[in-house]
């Protein structure tokens, strides 16, 4: 491992920890040359299928390129990094349980759009507004619209 600070190839872990859902090790390293410590971390490296966009190109799944859309939707909200890294995960679970090694844009939209949904209606809005491309207002009233009436029709507990 490179040392950020000073680019040293040799490093000594200090420590090593899996994350809440044992998807992820935390390794404390310590450069050997500077003596600066930094964090690793490790994903086991799975292939997605490519996704298949609107324009019928195909590009390798990008779980930072989700990532950023779905926090720019919970901005300000009361929505965490661990309900986002879940619903990450999730969104990959889903994807190698599809079984195909192309899936299109439109099966991760709808589950990030699902699993908002439940999370923060804000968010959901947020992120369907920009998933959708909402021509003009009328759209984006229709889809506040229907999440009204579902809430009318499942008033909370």
């Amino acid at each position: 491992m490179r040392c950020p600070f000073c680019s040293f190839n040799e490093d000594k872990v200090i420590d090593s920890r899996t994350a809440k859902d044992s998807s992820v090790i935390r390794r404390r390293r310590e450069c050997l040359s500077c003596n600066r410590r930094f964090n690793t971390f490790e994903r086991v490296e799975i292939n997605l299928p490519m996704i298949i966009k609107r324009d019928s190109s195909r590009v390798a799944y990008d779980r930072h390129k989700v990532e950023s859309g779905i926090r720019k939707a919970c901005e300000k909200r009361a929505v965490s990094q661990e309900q986002i890294e879940e619903l990450l995960n999730e969104l990959e679970q889903k994807l190698l349980e599809h079984g195909e090694k192309e899936v299109p844009v439109a099966v991760v939209g709808e589950h990030v759009m699902a699993a908002l949904k439940n999370l923060d209606e804000v968010a959901y809005i947020r992120f369907a507004s920009v998933y959708r491309q909402f021509k003009d207002i009328s759209e984006f009233m229709q889809e506040l619209q229907g999440l009204l009436k579902q809430n009318s029709s499942h008033p909370p507990a």
